[in-house]
C-alpha cells in the first residue's frame, strides 16, 4: 500500500502499527495519516508509537523516551488534555494509557468545540475516511463475534412482563444511577456531520460518559461532569427524540453510551449497511406485529433506526392498498423506538430465542475480541514492558472462563506451554 512507501508518514506508520496492537486498530491509509497528522505532530507520533500498550506511569514513560520526568509529565498531560490520552489515579500514583481510535480519541477530539485543530478539516477527513473508504468502520464492527457496543432497550415501551426479563445492566438508567463518575460531552457523529452541513435537528449535548473514562475526560474539560438525576433527564431527552441508547459492550463499569439517530451515527450507519454480519450486538427483544391491529401507516417504519422495519401488501381483497408491518428480524436491534409510534397496539416486544451474551467487563470485553482478531499475543507480551502477575493472572482468569472452542484459538496465538498446562488443569479440576 502506497503509506509504507512515503517517508514522511514514517511517524505516523508507526502510530498506526502501534494502534493495530490492539483489537480495535485503524485501517491504514493516507486518510488516517491526514487525521493523525491534524491530532498528533511527528514528534507526538513517534513518541506515542512507543508507549505500551498496558497502563503506565511518567517513570515508565521517561525511561522509554529517555527523557526527564517532568518533561515527561508535561507531554503526557498535554496529550491527556487533548483527549489522546486517558489518566488515572491508582494507588498514589496516575497511571496512563492510550485509548482506541474508536470508541475513543477519534470521538473525543469532536466531543467539544475547540479552536487549537481544524475540526472543520477533521470531520472532512473523519466523513470520507469511515463513510466512504468503509475498511476501518467495517473492520471494527464486523470482524469477530464479540463486538464493542449494545444496544439498550428503550425502557419506557417494556411491559410489565418484560421488565422482569431485564437485567439491571441491561437499562442504561441503572448504569446511570451506579457509575463512579459521569461526563456528557457533544455527539461526535453529530458535531461531524454539523461540519459538512449533514446533520439532523437530534440534540447534540448529550455524549455520555462513565466511571475511569468520564472521570479523565471531566478533569481535562473534554466532558462536563454531571449528577445522576440531570444523568436521568438526558437519558429521558434522548428517549423523547427516538435516539438508540448504544453502550460499552460490558456488564460492569460501562465507559459510555452514545445516543444515537439513525442518519448520523456511526455503529448504526454500520448496522444498517452490514446488518447481516451483526456489527453490534442487539437486546434480548424484537418487536412483534398484530397484523390484526396493524393499520400500515408507516409510523414504525420511519422510526426504525436500520431499516429493519418495511411497509409490504396486506393481501386485503377487500382493500387492495392497505399496508401492514414486517419485520427483518435478523437485522432489528431490539431498540424499541419502533413501539414510540404505534398507537393502535400492534406492537409488542417478544423474547428474543436465544439470550445475548455479554462480556462482564472491558478487560473480559478486550481479551475475547483480541483472541476472535488474533491478536492476543499482543496483549501478553507488550513491547516495552512485562506485565505484572496481577495482569498476567487477570488475562488468564479470562481466558480460563472461556468456552473450550475459543481456548483453543486463545492457546494457538499464545503459543505458550504454561497458557495450555493452565487449560488443561482447567477441565479436570
Amino acid at each position: 500500500m502506497a503509506h509504507h512507501n512515503t517517508i514522511k508518514y514514517n511517524s505516523y506508520t508507526k502510530l498506526t502499527d502501534r494502534l493495530n496492537l490492539l483489537p480495535q486498530g485503524a485501517f491504514p491509509s493516507d486518510l488516517l495519516f491526514e487525521i493523525l497528522k491534524i491530532l498528533f505532530s511527528e514528534r507526538e507520533a513517534e513518541l506515542v508509537s512507543s508507549l505500551p500498550i498496558k497502563p503506565f506511569n511518567v517513570k515508565k514513560a521517561a525511561a522509554i523516551w529517555k527523557i526527564s520526568e517532568p518533561d515527561t509529565k508535561n507531554i503526557l498531560n498535554d496529550l491527556a488534555d487533548r483527549g489522546l490520552l486517558i489518566d488515572a489515579c491508582e494507588n498514589d500514583d496516575v497511571l496512563y494509557s492510550m485509548p482506541p481510535p474508536m470508541a475513543g480519541f477519534f470521538e473525543f477530539s469532536l466531543m467539544r468545540y475547540r479552536n487549537d485543530i481544524d475540526q472543520q478539516t477533521l470531520s472532512e477527513l473523519f466523513y470520507q475516511y469511515m463513510n466512504i473508504e468503509e475498511d476501518f468502520i467495517k473492520n471494527l464492527f464486523t470482524t469477530g463475534k464479540t463486538q464493542l457496543g449494545r444496544v439498550y432497550v428503550n425502557e419506557e415501551v417494556l411491559s410489565n412482563e418484560n421488565a422482569l426479563h431485564v437485567l439491571d445492566y441491561e437499562r442504561a438508567s441503572e448504569v446511570m444511577k451506579t457509575a463512579d463518575s459521569i461526563g456528557i460531552g457533544i455527539c461526535y457523529c453529530r458535531h461531524k456531520m454539523e461540519h459538512l452541513g449533514k446533520n439532523c435537528d437530534a440534540p447534540m449535548d448529550i455524549c455520555m460518559t462513565f466511571n475511569k473514562s468520564a472521570d479523565s475526560l471531566t478533569r481535562h474539560g473534554i466532558a462536563r461532569r454531571v449528577d445522576v438525576a440531570e444523568g436521568i433527564d438526558l437519558l429521558q431527552k434522548a428517549r423523547d427524540n427516538n435516539l438508540v441508547q448504544f453502550g460499552e459492550n460490558v456488564q460492569e463499569k460501562v465507559n459510555f453510551i452514545c445516543n444515537c439517530c439513525g442518519c448520523c451515527c456511526e455503529a448504526l450507519i454500520a448496522a444498517r449497511k452490514f446488518g447481516f454480519l451483526n456489527p453490534v450486538h442487539t437486546t434480548n427483544f424484537f418487536p412483534f406485529i398484530d397484523e390484526d391491529n396493524c393499520n400500515g401507516c408507516g409510523k414504525c417504519v420511519a422510526l426504525c433506526p436500520v431499516e429493519a422495519m418495511t411497509l409490504v401488501s396486506s393481501n386485503d381483497p377487500g382493500l387492495p392498498n392497505r399496508k401492514k408491518a414486517k419485520l427483518q428480524q435478523e437485522i432489528c436491534l431490539g431498540c424499541g423506538v419502533c413501539l414510540t409510534g404505534c398507537d393502535k397496539k400492534a406492537l409488542e416486544l417478544r423474547s428474543r430465542k436465544e439470550r445475548v451474551i455479554t462480556p462482564v467487563n472491558s478487560v473480559h470485553r478486550v481479551v475475547i475480541m483480541a483472541i476472535e482478531r488474533g491478536k492476543l499475543q499482543n496483549l501478553i507480551f507488550d513491547r516495552q514492558v512485562m506485565f505484572s502477575h496481577r495482569a498476567m493472572a487477570a488475562v488468564l482468569g479470562v481466558i480460563l472462563k472461556l468456552p473450550p472452542l475459543k481456548q483453543a484459538l486463545a492457546s494457538e496465538q499464545f503459543k505458550s506451554r504454561y497458557l495450555i498446562s493452565l487449560i488443561r488443569r482447567q477441565k479436570y479440576s
